[in-house]
This record gives C-alpha cells, sequence and structure tokens, in this order.
C-alpha cells in the first residue's frame, strides 16, 4: 500500500516506522529538521526504538516536506498533527486536522483518511457530513511517550473506528505490522472509538491522582507510603502499574484529554471527572508548599522532563511546581541538558551538574537518578520507584 502520514511526532512517526515495513510511506512535516533527522535515519524524538528501526531496519520511507507529494497517489493518509487543548475555549484545538482535511477535500483525494490525532467526541461524524466527498476514520493511539514504537509493535489493544470492509482491512495493515500476536480487535462507531480514547486517559489520570493523594496523606501524617502502596497494590483487582507517586501528571495526552473530557461532560451530572483536574493542581501546590516550608534560599529544579527517558516538557509537573516557588520570591535554578538557552522562564539554566549541586539549597526532582545519590540529603522527590 502506498500510505502518507503527515505529523512527526510520537504518534505519526512510530506509525509510520510500524508501516514502512510492508508498506510504502511518505512521511511529511512542517519541521525541516524533523524531516532532515528522517532522512538520515535519525529520530527526531526520543524513542529507542524508534532510532533502533530507523538505522538497522529496511523500511520504505520517503520523508518530504512537499505537502501535495504527499497527497498524491495515496491508498491511505494518516493525519497526526497536534490537537492541543484551548483554554480559551475550553475545547480541543482541531484546526490543524480541519486544515488538512479541507486541503484534501480541495484536492479531491480519493485516500482514506485516518484520524490518529485526539479530537472530542463526535468529531469525526461531524467531519464526514462536512466533507462528503472524503472517507474519514477515526483510529485511537495508546501510546507511551519515548515507548511510542514499541507500544505499536506489542499493542495492548486496536481499536477501528469504523464497522466496514475499509475497517478491516486497516486493522489487517496494523496486525501484519505488529510483532504481537493475538492482538485483541475492536470496531466501533467514530465516536465511541474517540470517547475510548479521552475515557482511557481520564482513567489513567485518575488512578495518577489517587496515588498521588494517597502519597500526599502519607507525607502529611508521617507514613511510609510505600507500605501503604505495596499493600493496596498485591490485590490483583489493582495491580502494581501506575502507583509511583509524582509531582501530578503531564506531557502531551493526559492533562488536555482530561480537560477535554471535563468540558464533554459540560451538562452532564459529575464529579469524578471533574475533580480529576483539581486534584492535580491540588498536588502541584503541595508539593510547592512542602519545599517551600524548607525555607531555601535557592531551589534547584532538576530537569523539565515530564519523566525519566523523554525530551517532552509540554505540561510538565515540575514546570508548574518551578513557577509556584518563583512567585514566593525564593531564587530558582535550573539542570536541564537538553535546553541550550541560558534562561528558562528567567530562570537560570546551570549547564554544569555539579556547579548545579552546589548552588542549590534544596533539588527538586519529579523522577529520582543515581546523578543525585551524592546529594541525596538535598534532594525533594516523591519517586518511590524509579521509573514512569
Amino acid at each position: 500500500m502506498n500510505i502518507a502520514v503527515i505529523g512527526m511526532g510520537y504518534v505519526g512517526l512510530s506509525n509510520a516506522i510500524l508501516l514502512s515495513q510492508n508498506n510504502i510511506v511518505t512521511v511529511y512535516d512542517i519541521d525541516f529538521k524533523k524531516i532532515e533527522a528522517i532522512r538520515k535515519k535519525q529520530s527526531p524524538i526520543e524513542d529507542k526504538d524508534i532510532t533502533l528501526y530507523l538505522q538497522t531496519k529496511k523500511l520504505n520511507i520517503i520523508a518530504t516536506t512537499n505537502k501535495l507529494s504527499a497527497f498524491t497517489g495515496q491508498d491511505y493518509i494518516i493525519i497526526a498533527t497536534p490537537t492541543n487543548y484551548d483554554e480559551q475555549k475550553e475545547y480541543f484545538d482541531t484546526s490543524t486536522v480541519e486544515e488538512l482535511l479541507t486541503e484534501l477535500n480541495d484536492f479531491k483525494s480519493t485516500a482514506t483518511i485516518i484520524i490518529k490525532s485526539t479530537v472530542p467526541v463526535g468529531f469525526t461524524s461531524m467531519m464526514n457530513s462536512k466533507y462528503k466527498n472524503l472517507h474519514i476514520i477515526f483510529i485511537p493511539e495508546f501510546l507511551r511517550e519515548g515507548q511510542a514504537l514499541h507500544d505499536n509493535l506489542y499493542p495492548s489493544r486496536i481499536v477501528i473506528g469504523e464497522k466496514s470492509k475499509i475497517g478491516i482491512k486497516i486493522s489487517e495493515l496494523l496486525v501484519s505490522a505488529a510483532e504481537k500476536e493475538d492482538i485483541p480487535l475492536l470496531f466501533t462507531d467514530s465516536s465511541e472509538a474517540e470517547a475510548i480514547k479521552l475515557f482511557s486517559n481520564t482513567y489513567l489520570a485518575l488512578r495518577v491522582s489517587y496515588f498521588n493523594e494517597l502519597d500526599t496523606y502519607a507525607e502529611v501524617k508521617g507514613l511510609d507510603p510505600k507500605q501503604i502502596i505495596e499493600g493496596i497494590c498485591l490485590d490483583n483487582r489493582i495491580g502494581f502499574q501506575y502507583n509511583n507517586p509524582s509531582f501530578g501528571y503531564g506531557g502531551y495526552c493526559l492533562p488536555k484529554d482530561t480537560k477535554q473530557l471535563v468540558a464533554n461532560f459540560a451538562d452532564i451530572p459529575n464529579e469524578i471527572i471533574k475533580s480529576i483536574v483539581e486534584s492535580n493542581k491540588t498536588r502541584k501546590k503541595f508539593i510547592v508548599k512542602q519545599i517551600l516550608d524548607t525555607r531555601p534560599k535557592c531551589v534547584g529544579i532538576y530537569r523539565l522532563t515530564m519523566k525519566s527517558n523523554s525530551d517532552n516538557f509540554r505540561s510538565s509537573s515540575i514546570i508548574d511546581v518551578m513557577r509556584g516557588i518563583k512567585s514566593s520570591g525564593i531564587k530558582v535554578i535550573i539542570y536541564e541538558p537538553v535546553l541550550d538557552s541560558l534562561y528558562f522562564e528567567n530562570c537560570l539554566v546551570i549547564k554544569e551538574l555539579e556547579e548545579f549541586k552546589r548552588l542549590s539549597d534544596i533539588i527538586v526532582a519529579n523522577r529520582w537518578t543515581s546523578e543525585l545519590k551524592e546529594v541525596s540529603d538535598k534532594v525533594y522527590s516523591r519517586d518511590l520507584y524509579g521509573r514512569d
């Protein structure tokens, strides 16, 4: 098959590599640096499997910054562009997806359009009504940042937002490219597939928030949170996944998806859904208070990235913690190797780790690392398991 993938973030690039094992895949992005990296068989994002496959596998990938060449002669066109949450409109900003659909409609594309970007419930149905000459399908992604290709090769499930022969054919493309056998397949209507995506991520955010509130209780009461968590999680109905306390959930998906689901519940009675977003805010405020109570003169922020093995700052909880500390008039310095600039949000970026350790009265780290072992008495972290 001839397949185009528009947008070279985690979703787009991992899908492009997955499908280019057995098909001819054209990838497009407005970022020339990303396209150049792919042409050189280098990954523009942090993902060890993407790097490995680009360098060692025989992949049929054509990388371009010419949108029309990406549109031409394709059987399928996958849209994987950003849909950030618009705080003003209290809704996803789907403009990048809609602009592409308008262009494809004007182009008179006969390709099946697959939306991989996360969208509000009902969006795909609305787009099919608006663009009657296009065939648009929604297929949700369930990927972890830094392990996007792995999660495509070994998916927990594949959900196809259409019950048709074309939906079956697309599922066969995805299954044949995966390494995992006996992958659970689910064919749904488009709106149900969109709801599966939003409710799945909101449940994960709920679980993160639950264990963070447990940790808050333990810290205030002087209890050992690890003992409590392990006692709870030995129940196999609960399990040990997503139970490591943090400063709050962040990243590409959970913050925006939870807010979008709250917006979808605007005229529907709910308590749990809206409380998840508020719980995340409360957790970060609590972390700030705990740090300020130590009366530091200089607070060091160790890494801005959302989690280990990541290069993503988006909605990172530690950035909100940093802002809360800074707003109290306390000096804040940052150690973040992936930053080239000397300042980030008017906070000095220290390039040398040893100097950072020396200057910091307290070091705030969302995730523990052996790099901080020798100054562990200075480190404030709620990380119990060194993961997630």
